[in-house]
């Protein structure tokens, strides 16, 4: 297995993170490798010895040329600001393909670091389990995210609420800088803010380098990517479940699947998330949330956006006040797409035949990746589908696209996921592989979820939901 290492990060002033070795562990061993993925790196897993393999993906060994680092950040957490940093994750640095492009590679559950805050710096076998099948079914939903590209076993205990078995998680990501990594920034070490800006614009938006104004440009490049990253959340029904601004990327990566979780019924004040008692990232609420976390980043831009303080702030409402009308164009295009609609189709009849459905589902509890399905004969149309509000509605529907059918299925099929991963599923795939060591119908779930749009007669069971089966669901940190 060959890496290329580069590690740019490293090169920042040493104020951005601290040099850290991953904790040895007893005796590690890989409970799954991603071999698709590490062709997509180059990394000829046809070639990998797996006792090798568990020593470089537990930190046992140190890959040549890594400069394993934990990455100094801060972030307001439901709203309230703190320092953080990486607690149980270590980067080992960034290797580049034969195309030239850069992936973080990243241990997480590696081990205590300085930023730790009295905890273990360990992971939980399922929380890694849970991590790595969720971002690989995003990845198999066309949705930009961190990837997974191992997880190791490694032999030691976990103690937290209950005894569990300790894993290590091997995360890719374009970068793992965040929107708290620039307010670490900007709050710690401001003279350094600049470095920081320069850096980030070098390696993800370089065509902001001849801009006149880069950080105000920059902060609307990050926007306009978040904007998107949101909307694909809203296509399928994600909900992060803890969308701080340390869990924002300035790539525009999904990033720290923790109490994260997929609506079954369709709900806009729907949440998982044991640690959200205030609803704040409810799945309706993700889009505000985002526009908050970017106001976040302004704040910590606004001495680089312009050096009178007035005149920055004005630049940077400008910037903040467009998202919410960027955001629902996007937002009602895509769900004109999951619908089917053409352009060309009335703008206020197709409006109005949104707002009906989504009123419909709310009303009668409608699984919201069912619906769409059913919509395009890709499920029975059964139960409720079958009341007369619903078949007067899907009438009109069929009406407005009259001639285009095809047009129509295509456009829907597209957009419309046949599976998801459904949270009862996602569950007993995580007791099967933790309680019964028992990975088959992990791997199966897994199988079906990163090939999300394509029919699979075997596996209809997994677009079937029993009935209340999300109430009294919580999803949890993991940490």
């Amino acid at each position: 297995m060959s890496f290329h290492f580069d590690n740019s990060y490293g090169k920042l002033p040493e104020s951005f993170y601290i040099p850290t070795n991953p904790t040895q562990v007893p005796d590690p061993s890989v409970s799954l490798f991603n071999d698709n993925l590490a062709r997509e790196l180059d990394l000829s897993p046809e070639n990998m010895d797996m006792e090798e393999a568990a020593a470089l993906f537990s930190g046992n060994k140190m890959i040549p040329g890594s400069f394993p680092i934990a990455q100094a950040y801060a972030g307001h957490q439901f709203g309230n600001f703190t320092m953080l940093g990486d607690g149980r994750a270590i980067l080992l640095g960034e290797h580049i393909t034969k195309a030239g492009n850069r992936f973080d590679i990243q241990l997480k559950g590696s081990g205590y670091t300085a930023f730790s805050r009295g905890g273990d710096g360990r992971a939980t076998l399922r929380a890694m389990l849970r991590e790595y099948l969720i971002s690989e079914a995003m990845a198999g939903l066309k949705i930009p995210t961190t990837r997974s590209l191992a997880v190791v076993k490694t032999g030691a205990k976990v103690y937290r609420e209950e005894v569990h078995e300790g894993a290590i998680l091997t995360r890719i990501a374009s970068s793992h800088v965040r929107v708290g990594t620039f307010e670490f920034a900007n709050r710690f070490v401001p003279n350094e803010s600049s470095i920081l800006l320069d850096y980030v614009i070098d390696r993800h938006y370089p065509e902001l380098n001849l801009s006149k104004s880069k950080a105000r440009d920059l902060l609307e490049a990050v926007m306009l990517k978040q904007i998107d990253l949101i909307v694909h959340w809203m296509r399928v029904g994600f909900i992060h479940g803890v969308m701080n601004t340390d869990n924002m990327s300035i790539a525009g990566e999904t990033i720290d699947y923790g109490p994260c979780a997929f609506m079954n019924t369709y709900h806009p004040e729907t949440v998982f998330s044991s640690i959200d008692t205030q609803r704040r990232y409810a799945f309706g609420n993700q889009p505000s949330v985002a526009q908050w976390n970017i106001a976040c980043f302004a704040g910590s831009l606004l001495s680089m956006i312009h050096e009178e303080k007035e005149v920055a702030i004005e630049m940077t409402k400008e910037v903040l006040n467009s998202f919410p009308a960027i955001y629902q164009e996007k937002w009602q295009d895509m769900m004109f797409k999951k619908l089917g609609f053409s352009k060309e189709t009335d703008q206020q009849r197709r409006k109005n035949s949104l707002s009906n459905l989504l009123d419909w589902m709310t009303k009668n509890k409608a699984d919201y990746t069912n619906t769409f399905l059913v919509l395009q004969g890709d499920m029975p149309m059964e139960g409720i589908y079958l009341q007369d509000d619903f078949q007067y509605w899907f009438t009109n529907w069929q009406d407005m696209e009259r001639g285009n059918e095809v047009a129509r299925l295509k456009r829907m099929r597209e957009n419309n996921p046949l599976f998801i991963p459904r949270n009862h599923l996602v569950e007993k795939a995580l007791d099967e592989a933790c309680l019964n060591d028992d990975l088959r119908f992990f791997k199966e779930s897994l199988n079906i979820s990163v090939n999300p749009y394509v029919k699979n007669e075997a596996a209809t069971s997994f677009m079937k939901v029993p009935d209340n089966i999300d109430t009294g669901y919580k999803t949890f940190c993991g940490t």
